[in-house]
């Protein structure tokens, strides 16, 4: 006997710990000045993005928390390798330290 498949989708939430910062990708250009099309082979991954959730900061060596630097919906650029890519609800998203963002952008 089969079982019934649930028609709620599941949704789940992340929340990052420490000194972390869960960020989604923008959207890299696709096409160039001239109006040449690049294939998806031969992006290169976007170093900006966007904060969606923080976690709750670093602590110094007297134990004094440090909270991180962003808030949920800043833009950001960050190192070119940070961070652990993972997927969430059919989303992609990458996991950075906030050591590893460079700048806001306004």
């Amino acid at each position: 006997m089969q079982q019934a498949q649930s028609t709620k989708e599941e949704t789940r939430t992340l929340r990052p710990l420490g000194n972390r910062v869960l960020v989604k990708r923008l959207e890299a250009i696709q096409q160039l000045k001239g109006g040449i099309i690049l294939p998806e082979t031969a992006k290169q991954k976007q170093e900006q993005a966007e904060v969606i959730a923080l976690g709750t900061g670093k602590k110094d060596k007297e134990g004094k928390l440090i909270p991180i630097p962003v808030k949920i919906g800043d833009k950001i650029l960050m190192d070119k390798y940070a961070g652990q890519e993972i997927s969430l609800n059919d989303e992609e998203y990458l996991i950075v330290r906030a050591d590893d963002i460079i700048a806001i952008i306004d």
